[in-house]
């Protein structure tokens, strides 16, 4: 990993500990997650008078303070999901005025879990994650659906969800609405698996991955792209080739030495898999060296 200050070490130290959970919290990854882009507000460390509240740059304790409040807003009792799914739209597109637009995929904030709940804007997959934490806290049986190309959720019964949008507000979706989202996606039906519940950790990864997307459309930000393969790199399950993918924005970033070393680890790794493609790493390897002279 980079040199990291004292701060970002120990977030990383929580969010890889909190990656290997038994049961990893999935509001406090998007959080540490979120916290990689900066502090939220005033980064100002200052020394704390006693009885004086901690602070918090980052916005974590303060966005889980946030989704409670909203979860003690939903009407308290027992309810079928249908009824679920109405109470969640109502109060958190309605009242809260939760949603997406095709403007919102051009922001970094709308992949941050802090921002989400300050700017009640985000992508489909945050503000699924926002529906799931705030139901999860009220009780809901509540959990993620990872359509190809748009992520919603999904209610109850898991052979027969009752599905919601948060992009669109919580707008219900049925069998075929949710079939017509996989088509434009992807081309292709929509299949059982599909539908299958999203863990945690796949959540995580999705959503890094698209702030690895997003640093890609815009070469200047080698410091979003760097941090993002960072974190899916302490995940315990992530592609082999994010290694290399590092070691190139290392390079990229000038430090041609250290990039360097991490390809020819890699192609140490791919030598008895792929062989031609080692030996090409090789060769970027040497090539980012020859930028020191």
């Amino acid at each position: 990993m980079s040199a990291l200050d004292s701060g970002t070490a120990e977030r990383r130290r929580q969010f890889a500990e909190e990656a290997r959970s038994e049961r990893p919290d999935l509001a406090l990854l998007c959080l540490l997650l979120g916290a990689e882009a900066g502090p939220v507000g005033p980064a100002e460390v200052r020394p704390v008078t006693p009885g004086e509240a901690v602070p918090d740059p980052y916005g974590i304790d303060a966005a889980q303070i946030e989704l409670d409040r909203l979860a003690g807003l939903l009407p308290y009792g027992s309810r079928s999901p249908a009824a679920w799914a109405s109470a969640l739209a109502e109060l958190l597109g309605g009242r809260c005025g939760f949603g997406g637009s095709s403007v919102d995929y051009q922001r970094l904030d709308s992949s941050l879990l802090q921002q989400v709940l300050r700017r009640r804007r985000g992508l489909p997959i945050l503000l699924s994650v926002v529906w799931i934490e705030v139901a999860r806290r009220a009780g809901a049986p509540v959990y993620g659906v990872a359509l190809p190309g748009h992520f919603v959720v999904g209610l109850g019964d898991r052979e027969h969800p009752v599905l919601a949008d948060p992009f669109a507000g919580g707008a219900p979706l049925t069998g075929q609405d949710a079939e017509l989202l996989v088509t434009g996606a992807t081309g292709a039906a929509l299949e059982p698996s599909m539908m299958t519940p999203a863990r945690p950790l796949e959540i995580v990864l999705r959503i890094l991955n698209n702030v690895r997307a997003w640093a890609a459309a815009r070469p200047e930000r080698t410091d979003v792209a760097l941090w993002a393969v960072e974190l899916s790199l302490l995940l315990p399950s992530h592609p082999a080739r994010l290694r290399f993918e590092r070691a190139q924005l290392l390079v990229q970033r000038g430090e041609f030495l250290r990039g360097a070393a991490e390809m020819e680890e890699y192609a140490e790794i791919l030598d008895g898999i792929e062989p031609t493609t080692a030996e090409n790493i090789r060769r970027k390897a040497h090539a980012a060296r020859a930028l020191l002279n």
